[in-house]
C-alpha cells in the first residue's frame, strides 16, 4: 500500500510554481481548487502537464461549489453540468485524473428520486466527456458532511457500481455526518483493500452535520492513518484544512513514524 499527501489550492504564486513547490516539499499530490471559478487557461494547464512529467506530482481538480444536479430548475442543472465539464477540460489538459465535486442536494425529494436525477446528470456529463475526448478524466463525487446533501457512502458506491463514477472520500465529512459517533476505524473499514482519492481536515459540526473545516489535530491524524494501514488502503489524501500544505507535511511526518513502528 502507498499513501500520498498534498494540499488543496495553490501554495505559491501561480499554478505551475505551486506544482513545483509541492514537489520541492516532497509531497506527492496536489488538488487545484476551482471552487469559486475555473480560473486556469488551457495553455497553462498544458504547460503543467508537460512540466509535471519531470516532477510526477499526482494532480486532481475540485470543481465549483455551485452545483446541484437535483435542482427543480432545469437551467440550474444545465449550468451545473457546464461547471463540472469546464473543470474536466482543465483536468484533461493538465493530466489530472479526478475531478471532485458535491453532486447536489435532496431539497424536497426522497433520496431515491434524488439519486436517479443525479445519476442521469452524471451520465449526460460522461457522454460529453467521451465526445470531446476528455474521458481520461474521472468524475469523483465527494462524500458530504451535511445531511441535506446527497453523498452518503452507500449512494456513491451505488453510482460507482452502476455508471463507473469514482468516489472522493472526505473522512472529515463522514465524521461530521455521523455526528462524531463513529470512529475513524469504523469509517475507514468500509473501504477495506480499496485504492482511494480522499480529503481530510479537522472539522466542526452541529446536529445537521458539517459546519466548517479547521486545522487537523494530531490524534485524529493518527487515528485515520492507523486505520488506513490496518485495512491496507492505498490513498491520496488532500488536506483541506485552513493550513493545507502544513497539515499535509504533518500527516506525512506522522505516517512515516507509523510505517516505521
Amino acid at each position: 500500500m502507498k499513501i500520498l499527501f498534498g494540499p488543496a489550492g495553490n501554495v505559491a504564486e501561480g499554478a505551475l510554481a505551486s506544482v513545483k513547490e509541492v514537489d520541492a516539499m516532497n509531497l506527492g499530490a496536489m488538488e487545484f481548487a476551482f471552487t469559486y471559478s475555473v480560473w486556469m487557461r488551457n495553455d497553462i494547464a498544458k504547460q503543467i502537464k508537460k512540466e509535471n512529467k519531470k516532477l510526477d506530482v499526482k494532480l486532481s481538480v475540485h470543481a465549483q461549489y455551485w452545483i446541484n444536479l437535483n435542482s427543480s430548475d432545469k437551467d440550474k442543472i444545465e449550468a451545473s453540468k457546464k461547471r463540472i465539464l469546464k473543470a474536466c477540460e482543465k483536468a484533461h489538459h493538465m493530466g489530472a485524473k479526478h475531478v471532485v465535486f458535491h453532486p447536489g442536494f435532496y431539497v424536497k425529494d426522497t433520496p431515491e428520486v434524488t439519486y436517479e436525477q443525479i445519476k442521469q446528470g452524471l451520465i449526460d456529463i460522461q457522454l460529453v466527456l467521451k465526445e470531446k475526448g476528455w474521458d481520461d478524466v474521472k468524475l469523483a463525487c465527494e462524500t458530504t458532511g451535511k445531511m441535506s446533501q446527497f453523498g452518503t457512502v452507500e449512494e456513491l458506491k451505488r453510482l460507482k457500481k452502476e455508471i463507473g463514477t469514482e468516489i472522493c472520500v472526505d473522512f472529515a465529512h463522514l465524521y461530521a455526518r455521523a455526528l462524531g459517533k463513529k470512529s475513524y476505524d469504523e469509517l475507514v473499514k468500509q473501504f477495506k483493500g480499496e485504492t482511494l482519492h480522499a480529503h481530510f481536515s479537522g472539522i466542526t459540526f452541529g446536529k445537521r452535520g458539517e459546519l466548517k473545516h479547521v486545522n487537523m489535530e494530531e490524534k485524529d491524524i493518527i487515528a485515520l492513518l492507523k486505520a488506513l494501514k490496518k485495512y491496507k488502503i492505498s490513498c491520496t489524501i488532500i488536506s483541506e484544512s485552513p493550513i493545507t500544505y502544513k497539515d499535509s507535511l504533518k500527516m506525512k511526518k506522522i505516517w512515516e513514524k507509523i510505517v516505521r513502528a
